[in-house]
């Protein structure tokens, strides 16, 4: 019974002197990142596999109880068939196993264009990946999300244990909140709703570990109502012995790790869980937003 919490990347300048001491340097961030939180989602692998000095550096960073939470890379998740791609992604979880106990669920991430006419070869794909790495698997297409395809996928990843990863972009789809933005985070909050998928959002539950991505508003007040909605079913799914997985996103980055921590903060008051790394870390601040909680 595990609540790991973290954000998409952990190289944002704009965390130094509030996330990050005043005066970090960018060699030191993922050190100063795993003080705090106790998961990444690593998005960096979407788009090129690390060399093996950079695995390496990473292990030498992190303490033994952090778990990095890879994406599978584009070139094998967007690039047609997954079947064709079975070899490549094998050789892609080789290339990742030094990081050992370290190295948590990934998660393959399919396009809008992949579709349930594709289920036979999702199913060929699951079957022959490595059966000791767990895998979230996220869709994205709409019809992923009526009853009959929704029900055919759920049991295809139950018998596999492998988790329905959850994205949850309603927090930016609502328009409340947004006459509080000012400047840049106003634009972030606008390419996110492009760039985020628009989907139906359930409390999916076919493994041993949940996926949850949260991304929020960049005004904390505005994320509330959904927190509260996800704040009793991660302290229940925690309960039953699953591990949860907590992703906080927000449109510019900045208080991604904010939302981590009220995250926290809520399951905390519901459930007796381990504190954050964080706890036992000085902060130089809080972000600066004058309805902040």
């Amino acid at each position: 019974m595990t609540l790991y919490l973290g954000c998409p990347v952990w190289s944002f300048k704009g965390w130094v002197g509030n996330f990050y001491p005043k005066g970090t340097q960018s060699k030191d961030f993922l050190r100063e990142y795993a003080r705090r939180v106790n998961t990444i989602e690593g998005n960096t692998t979407f788009y090129a596999v690390p060399a093996t000095k950079t695995i390496e550096s990473w292990i030498e960073q992190t303490p033994d109880d952090f778990r990095f939470c890879l994406k599978i890379p584009k070139a094998i998740s967007h690039n047609g068939t997954l079947k064709d791609y079975i070899d490549r992604a094998i050789g892609f979880v080789d290339t990742m196993r030094p990081l050992a106990s370290k190295l948590g669920p990934m998660f393959l991430q399919l396009p809008p264009s992949y579709s349930p006419k594709l289920m036979p070869d999702l199913a060929a794909f699951l079957a022959a990946f490595p059966k000791d790495i767990r895998l979230g698997v996220e869709v994205r297409h709409l019809d992923w999300f009526e009853d009959e395809h929704r029900n055919a996928l759920n049991k295809l990843l139950s018998d596999h244990n492998m988790a329905r990863v959850v994205i949850d972009t309603r927090p930016i789809r609502d328009l409340a909140g947004d006459e509080s933005i000012q400047g840049s985070a106003y634009e972030s909050l606008l390419e996110a709703r492009e760039r985020k998928p628009n989907v139906p959002v359930f409390e999916e539950v076919t493994a041993d570990f949940t996926f949850l991505r949260f991304i929020g508003h960049p005004e904390m007040s505005h994320n509330q109502p959904w927190m509260n909605e996800w704040t009793p079913r991660i302290a229940d799914q925690l309960s039953a012995k699953l591990e949860a997985f907590v992703f906080c996103h927000s449109p510019d980055n900045y208080l991604a790790p904010y939302i981590a921590k009220e995250f926290h903060s809520q399951i905390s008051s519901r459930i007796k869980i381990a504190p954050l790394p964080w706890d036992d870390v000085e902060t130089p601040s809080e972000p600066f937003q004058p309805t902040l909680f």
